[in-house]
Order: C-alpha cells, then sequence, then structure tokens
C-alpha cells in the first residue's frame, strides 16, 4: 500500500492510455478500412452504452462478455457477420491495443517522481488487464511503474457509480482522504464520476475543443487540470501535486492528538 505521503495517480486504460480505434488494425483484415473503423466506432460506443444500462438494471456481466456482445451488437448494426473463431481472434487483438503517442513520456515522469504512485483504474476484466499489461508489446515494457492495479469486477459496478471509486479509494489507502487520488481520463462521464465521489481529476483533451460535458453545473463540475496528453499530466499537475504533498507530510508529522 502507497505511504500516507503519495500522491495517487489512477489511469484508465481504454480510451486513456490504449486505443480502443486501433482495433480496426485487425477489423479491416475483414471488411476493408472504411468499414472496420466504422465498426470499431460502434463497437466502443455499445460497449460503454451496455455497462451505463447494466449499472441502471443493478446488473453485472464481465468486462470481456460486455466486449464480446457489443462487437456482436456492432457487427449486426452495419449488417455484417464473424464466425466464434474470428471474434475471438478480436478478442485477443483487444489485449494488444496500441497506446497513444503521447503515453510514453509519462513513464520517464514517473521514474523522476519518487512521491507519485501510478495505479490502474479500469472497468476492463482483470483477465483482460493482465493480459495487457504482461503481453502487449506497446505497454507491457512499462507495466512495473504500475504499483496497483484496480478494477471494477471487485464490486460488480461500473464506472461512474461512486461505489467504484471508492473502492478505488479504500485499496490505495486514501479513503476519507479522496482527494489526495487523482483519476486520469479521457472520458468525461469518468471524470464527472470522481468528481462526484470527491476525488481530484485530470481530463486528457486529445482533441483540444476544451470541456463541454454539461451535466453538473459550476467547478464540481469540471476537472481540476486539464491535459493535452498523458505525457503531460504531471508537468500539468505539478504544481498541484507539490502543494498536496507538503500538506501530506505536515500532517503526517503533526503530533497526536
Amino acid at each position: 500500500m502507497p505511504s500516507q505521503t503519495q500522491i495517487i495517480l489512477a489511469f484508465d486504460v481504454y480510451g486513456t492510455l490504449l486505443s480502443t480505434e486501433s482495433i480496426a488494425k485487425q477489423l479491416a483484415s475483414h471488411f476493408g478500412t472504411e468499414k472496420a473503423n466504422s465498426i470499431a466506432q460502434e463497437w466502443r460506443k455499445y460497449q460503454l452504452e451496455y455497462t451505463w444500462r447494466l449499472n441502471s438494471m443493478n446488473r453485472f456481466q464481465s468486462f470481456s462478455d460486455v466486449t464480446r456482445n457489443s462487437l456482436k451488437h456492432a457487427l449486426a448494426e452495419t449488417g455484417d457477420f464473424l464466425g466464434d473463431g474470428d471474434i475471438d481472434g478480436l478478442m485477443k487483438a483487444y489485449n494488444n491495443l496500441s497506446v497513444f503517442p503521447d503515453v510514453p513520456p509519462l513513464f520517464s515522469q514517473l521514474q523522476s517522481t519518487p512521491n507519485i504512485t501510478a495505479t490502474i483504474f479500469s472497468n476492463g476484466a482483470s483477465s483482460m488487464i493482465s493480459a495487457t499489461l504482461s503481453e502487449s508489446p506497446d505497454i507491457s515494457p512499462y507495466a512495473k511503474h504500475f504499483k496497483d492495479v484496480v478494477v471494477v469486477e471487485e464490486v460488480r459496478k461500473f464506472k461512474p457509480h461512486p461505489d467504484v471509486y471508492h473502492h478505488l479509494c479504500e485499496r490505495v489507502g486514501k479513503k476519507g482522504s479522496e482527494a489526495d487520488v487523482w483519476l486520469v481520463s479521457s472520458n468525461p462521464f469518468d471524470v464527472v464520476g470522481a468528481n462526484s465521489a470527491g476525488m481530484s481529476t485530470c481530463w486528457v483533451d486529445r482533441s483540444g475543443k476544451g470541456w463541454m460535458d454539461g451535466l453538473v453545473q459550476g467547478e464540481k463540475g469540471k476537472p481540476t487540470i486539464i491535459a493535452k496528453g498523458v505525457g503531460e499530466v504531471v508537468k500539468k499537475g505539478r504544481r498541484h501535486f507539490y502543494m498536496k504533498l507538503i500538506d501530506l507530510v505536515s500532517e503526517s508529522q503533526s503530533p497526536t492528538r
């Protein structure tokens, strides 16, 4: 467990570290490039939609099942079909999604910033995340930089249900100090969910269009900081992290009353 004087950066995986659109490379071998891009987008749309619907129905399925079933939905939407063997191949390829180009610089920053602990925090099934961290040529060389892996299947709910964020904070030893835990995500719904649970947030705005989510009005509905890519998260948040670390060190040195 991280020490109480650590800042926790909890990184979302799909859409933040890994590009879900990169699965189009494998889809293209079946359908050609143009249709593959369309199916990849529909696949991701239904993947997220299924998790939200399951939360609303107070039901749970493994993210692996959600991912497989949403692929079938996307194929049906476009009038296409793949056999079980081809679908199995795409599911295996999903464990080898490409990282975004802005991700690798993050790891040298983490190595030179010992007071920051990096954690994986994902909707992904533990089997999927484990396979990605051990097998993916893009991210496996950096897996050692993540000190913990927290997945939602342990609470059988998906983001942005508040229970998953509280579970994260408890797992990293920050229950009651949720603001010391920073969610790093490119998904606005994830950022709003973490804000609601009292966490700090860094939204990765790769498109550069700025924050537009209007569900929660005011400052509580906005990310604490905005970064253009994962690789600038530490640099962008350095002032916030530094001030928080001063507070944490002061608290740890205060005499017990």
